[in-house]
């Protein structure tokens, strides 16, 4: 992995902490000049921090590494083109774009406020797509360019309180499947990366009894250093025939996820009507209905 991204210039979001500091890192390591673009908020959005983007970026330099510091927010579209925009003037071009910034404002639905529902949405899905709006056009030009999505098994299974977080995780897998295929005929790539990592955004589940205190044991062996390296590939032109797909790391494993299709039909010649869907029609599909599995159900056994 030492050059594979030699010459490239990237953009990581969220990288003041957590998986972003991570990425950041191993794409400085790789090669990549890294725009280390951070506001050093609270894991809810409140306040704003020049610190830990900036300590990131000095720590990139330290090892030899290129970096530049954003500070600005990609929930708006002005101030995502300036994040691109600082790509620009720091190292004259943009080659990939990590949509990592998030925060949390979990709530059970019936409990949720407008504000925790839009604050939430705004960040993790029109954030992204600010910020893959506003690379685009570099891409297209010059006919090349990677995005990663940071997606979450909270959108793509399902969990508790969330349902703000997983809306918007779920709409970036659409987003990243659309741009894929808006966007391949320009030698574009989009992909998704489903993260299981120990991290300040999920360091709040409780620890009150012995066997909360046995998930949170494993959940924190799976650092958020084991996210970097599918990241650093994804971006990297080794990756030139990889796009539109999820993946999910959880410490040693990477998986790829599957994505919507068809799992069963039923046919009727003459028609349906609702009693003859509810006679006939829905207890053949039942079958196949999904479950209503959380995360934690279907990731059931320990991290490898």
């Amino acid at each position: 992995m030492a050059q594979m991204m030699e010459g490239k210039v990237v953009v990581v979001t969220g990288a003041g902490g957590g998986i972003g500091r991570d990425m950041a890192l191993a794409m400085a390591a790789a090669g990549a000049s890294v725009v280390v673009n951070d506001l050093g908020t609270s894991t809810s959005g409140e306040g704003q921090d020049m610190g830990p983007a900036e300590s990131v970026a000095r720590e990139i330099r330290e090892a030899g590494g290129r970096a530049a510091v954003s500070t600005d927010s990609v929930a708006g579209a002005n101030s995502a083109a300036r994040i691109i925009e600082c790509a620009l003037d720091s190292f004259g071009r943009i080659d990939g774009v990590v949509n990592n910034a998030g925060i949390l404002r979990d709530r059970f639905f019936h409990k949720m406020g407008n504000d925790e529902w839009d604050a939430v949405i705004q960040v993790h899905l029109y954030g992204s797509y600010y910020m893959s709006r506003a690379a685009a056009p570099h891409f297209k030009e010059q006919e090349s360019g990677a995005f990663v999505h940071m997606t979450s098994t909270s959108g793509l299974i399902g969990n508790f309180g969330q349902a703000n977080y997983s809306a918007a995780k779920l709409g970036l897998v659409a987003l990243s499947k659309s741009i894929a295929l808006d966007m391949q005929k320009f030698n574009v790539r989009s992909n998704c990366i489903a993260p299981f990592a120990w991290s300040r955004m999920i360091g709040s589940i409780p620890t009150d009894t012995p066997e909360q205190q046995a998930r949170v044991a494993k959940i924190q062996q799976m650092t958020p250093a084991k996210i970097a390296p599918l990241a650093v590939y994804l971006l990297s032109d080794a990756a030139s025939a990889v796009n539109a797909q999820v993946f999910a790391v959880r410490n040693n494993e990477i998986f790829v996820m599957s994505q919507p299709r068809p799992l069963r039909s039923v046919h009727r010649g003459e028609g349906w009507t609702p009693e003859f869907i509810a006679e006939h029609g829905m207890p053949a599909l039942r079958a196949s209905f999904v479950p209503m599995d959380r995360s934690a159900d279907v990731f059931s056994w320990d991290p490898v």
